[in-house]
């Protein structure tokens, strides 16, 4: 094999993976025009369709399956391979990737990385808010954030951050005229902010837990989102009951500008877990990333600051 077929290899991998020659071609630094070309040179060489194009995606054929799931792990071997080449270095390099949710990446990740990246200017960081639970391996990434429940159990897991909790808040203009919900049945009664997850495109049922007993909760109502502050900001102009996570509600409760519902009924659960493949060997840069991140309980009598989900 020549170096221009080890190139055209590589291009053929990063198109099938992205499923889109735009993405691809971004990656790459290529024009389009160019990595299409390039393809279909591999293509004729090969006397085989490997890729299927339409004017609004591309897939891999049958073929284009198979030479994927071969050339896809021995590629990953050889960039594992030259980051590994970084404990070479005088100071730790590399670029590290990160699927994340946007509280996440606020409250956690950002004051890390605060901390850690004016120390290492080589290293680079780019984080992908995604609330779609992205598989890690499949799209590319080198680790996931996550809360610990959502982990994968065939995945290392390191915790970031406290236990959270969630908050059912309204405003008191929204429950000047209706009864306060004193169980999570009573939600039956009232207008609920309903959040859409991307991952099944269905709608989040509420959970909770008391004594032991846990219950979901399906909620009804006028208004649904699929983002976490525009849940809170409904709540806030009195559209009904919204549940939230704990720590972005501490002022809104404080002030009186919301009034917190069915407290007992929301107990903690695992915080923010970083978590990455078993089989990856971890870089200086991604370990010193680790460490930054890693969760440290504080001492004894002080309390940690909450977190959310």
């Amino acid at each position: 094999m020549n170096r221009a077929q080890l190139s055209d290899l590589a291009a053929f991998v990063m198109v099938a993976q992205e499923r889109s020659f735009t993405r691809a071609a971004a990656k790459l630094g290529l024009t389009q025009s160019s990595l299409s070309h390039t393809v279909r040179r591999l293509e004729a060489g090969l006397g085989l369709r490997l890729l299927a194009r339409t004017t609004r995606s591309v897939a891999p054929t049958d073929a284009g399956e198979r030479l994927l799931r071969t050339l896809g792990p021995a590629f990953e071997e050889i960039d594992a391979g030259l980051d590994a080449l970084s404990e070479l270095r005088d100071r730790p390099a590399g670029s590290i990737r990160i699927t994340t949710a946007e509280h996440a990446a606020e409250t956690l990740l950002m004051p890390a990385l605060q901390r850690l990246l004016p120390q290492y200017p080589d290293i680079r960081v780019e984080l992908v808010v995604d609330y779609g639970l992205s598989d890690v391996v499949a799209e590319r990434y080198d680790a996931g954030v996550r809360l610990g429940e959502q982990v994968a159990k065939d995945m290392v897991a390191v915790r970031i951050g406290p236990d959270m909790r969630m908050a059912a808040v309204a405003s008191p203009n929204y429950l000047a005229t209706r009864p306060l919900p004193r169980a999570p049945q009573d939600l039956a009664g009232h207008r609920c902010i309903n959040l859409r997850l991307p991952t099944s495109g269905g709608l989040y049922a509420w959970e909770f837990e008391k004594s032991g007993r846990e219950l979901k909760v399906r909620v009804d109502g006028q208004l649904a989102v699929n983002d976490l502050p525009l849940s809170l900001e409904a709540a806030r102009r009195g559209l009904g009951i919204a549940f939230v996570p704990q720590d972005i509600v501490q002022e809104d409760i404080r002030t009186g500008r919301l009034l917190r519902l069915l407290e007992d009924w929301c107990a903690p659960f695992a915080g923010y877990h970083l978590y990455y493949p078993s089989r990856r060997q971890p870089t200086p840069a991604f370990a010193l990333l680790v460490e930054a991140l890693r969760y440290r309980a504080p001492p004894a009598g002080r309390s940690a600051r909450p977190a959310s989900r």
